[in-house]
């Protein structure tokens, strides 16, 4: 009996060491096990706090593309002319530009977060409806544009064909302006504007004391046009002139320079009242 102990202590020394090792086994791999469920879990929180701060980040770019600011605001679809004056539209066009980038890179990130979910197998339904969310307000600002676009692009047409409106009214004011500040003139002595049939000679008797007095004629080509808004010194190639038509007086005045006269014109819309001038040289 006594000789058997030692055998049986033998044996329980050798269960000891094998059930010692295997739970020193099991224990080994259950923190390896543990460690690797630890750092995958820390990974997954850090792959979810990321996709949160993009979403976050990507939100705050599309909120601050501001789609209600004046000049979006000055873009009614019904303006009218006074309003399309205070309106630039390379001004407008350049902002819809800036919208435009910034949805544009928007869109670019949402496609690299969707990506990114899609590969690393993170298919949380929160992460995914706050995704769809980004994308229905990308199109909705990408509408927006579309139609700001539109309007720009109306209003531009509007604007061209006021301009064609304004410069054929500026046209036609610079016309009849003309018109009325331009008066006809006729320069020389009395053979040269007899031969032009400017002057004749009346009154007197038989032949005697008659005096010359312009004729009324109105061959263009016996005058020289002359805008008295933009002219009012006639050279006058002579030291002795009169003026033979009917200017008032003091609408005028004659006086030499470096020995030869010039007419100067004082009072532009008095002396244009007669439209032909006729100036006699001796």
């Amino acid at each position: 009996m006594r000789k058997s102990v030692p055998y049986v202590l033998a044996a329980l020394l050798v269960l000891l060491a094998v059930v010692a090792t295997t739970l020193y086994q099991k224990t080994r791999k259950a923190s390896a096990d543990y460690a690797e469920l630890k750092a995958s879990d820390e990974a997954t929180r850090g792959r979810f706090e990321n996709t949160l701060q993009a979403i976050a980040e990507i939100q705050d770019s599309l909120d601050a593309i501001s789609l209600g600011d004046g000049s979006m605001r000055e873009l009614p679809g019904g303006a009218t002319g006074e309003k399309l004056n205070t309106v630039n539209g390379q001004q407008a066009l350049d902002r819809i530009a800036v919208l435009r980038a910034g949805i544009a890179r928007s869109k670019n990130r949402i496609r690299q977060l969707e990506h990114s979910l899609k590969v690393n197998g993170n298919k949380l339904a929160g992460l995914q409806k706050m995704v769809e969310r980004l994308n229905q307000d990308v199109a909705q600002k990408e509408q927006i544009v579309a139609e700001l676009t539109g309007r720009v692009d109306t209003l531009t047409t509007r604007v061209a064909g006021l301009q064609n409106v304004v410069e054929e009214n500026q046209a036609t004011i610079e016309q009849k302006r003309r018109e009325l500040a331009t008066v006809y003139l006729a320069v020389g002595d009395r053979k040269q504007l007899a031969a032009h049939g400017v002057i004749v000679a009346k009154g007197g008797l038989l032949g005697l004391g008659k005096t010359l007095q312009p004729s009324g004629l109105t061959d263009p080509s016996a005058f020289t046009p002359l805008d008295t808004d933009q002219e009012t010194v006639v050279p006058i190639a002579s030291a002795k002139a009169r003026v033979l038509s009917a200017q008032a007086p003091t609408s005028y005045e004659l006086r030499l320079n470096n020995g030869q006269l010039e007419l100067h014109i004082l009072d532009p819309q008095e002396f244009r009242k007669v439209r032909q001038v006729v100036i006699l040289t001796a």
